[in-house]
């Protein structure tokens, strides 16, 4: 995909956190995006009487976990509707065409390939897992592949990593891999844009330090819910990571491998043993 992109960005009521309009140049497509609160608003777009495919993000209600549902209609603005009984989501994303040139099976297979990559990054739980897809002809696939590449540059941009890989291919090649080890753990990870990433396969001590209990709740609490996600599983004595997990910072992600306070910038070192604190010159 190019990684270059024109986007133009619409307020109109002048307030970023309220209704707002994406497009990208050389696009027929059109993101429209707003809160729960600006609901009427939203639904009072001309746009999203057309098909598209939308996106609805907020939390599970039971544990936090960031959650979205993802759908397909011929009408946007009539489907999302039907959603306001739904309780969990507190955003809501939609895109439609410029052109009008979305079919139903183009909707669908948009609808089907957003379920297939948001599932298979993890970044959040797809309440509706299942979609029937549907089958395009090579050309039109073409189209919507397209499609897809300028729904995932505009999803961050409107405030959603929903298809934004943890670590890129690129951050591994380029960034280059740290390493933390722990009494026989060894993780691999490194720094991203939001934090610092720890890597699938990775493994962490399963004993918590004793002035883990009395000064390092939080380090106890953020294992729990690992534990409890999924991310983090026992196997042959440790903890091992089942999927990339991102950290707010290096120093959050040794802890975790550690099971109690670490300094990251130290305990992080590239292939020649130098510290992440030295490889960035601080």
């Amino acid at each position: 995909m190019n990684t270059s992109a024109t986007i133009k960005l619409f307020l109109p009521f002048g307030d970023a956190k309220k209704v707002r309009t994406a497009e990208l140049s050389n696009w027929s497509g059109k993101a429209i995006a707003a809160p729960r609160s600006d609901l009427d608003h939203l639904l009072a777009r001309e746009e999203l009487s057309k098909p598209g495919v939308y996106i609805l993000l907020g939390e599970d209600p039971e544990n936090g976990n960031l959650m979205a549902y993802i759908g397909e209609a011929e009408s946007v603005v009539d489907r999302i509707k039907q959603h306001k009984s739904k309780d969990f989501w507190n955003s809501a994303i939609a895109f439609v065409s410029k052109d009008e040139n979305l079919t139903k099976s183009h909707i669908r297979y948009l609808e089907g390939r957003l379920i297939q990559i948001a599932n298979s990054i993890g970044r959040y739980v797809i309440s509706n897992a299942q979609s029937s897809g549907a089958r395009l002809p090579e050309s039109d696939l073409n189209d919507m592949e397209v499609f897809l590449e300028r729904i995932a540059q505009l999803l961050p941009v409107l405030g959603s990593e929903l298809l934004t890989p943890v670590v890129s291919q690129a951050q591994r090649v380029d960034q280059g891999m740290l390493t933390c080890k722990m009494k026989g753990a060894v993780a691999t990870g490194t720094r991203t844009p939001s934090g610092f990433v720890v890597l699938k396969g990775s493994t962490a001590v399963m004993q918590i330090r004793e002035s883990a209990k009395t000064s390092g709740q939080w380090v106890i609490s953020l294992r729990n819910q690992l534990v409890q996600n999924g991310s983090l599983v026992e196997e042959n004595g440790f903890f091992a990571f089942t999927k990339d997990v991102e950290f707010a910072s290096p120093s959050a992600a040794a802890a975790v491998i550690h099971g109690g306070n670490a300094a990251g910038p130290i305990a992080w070192k590239d292939a020649t043993g130098r510290t992440l604190k030295e490889i960035e010159g601080s």
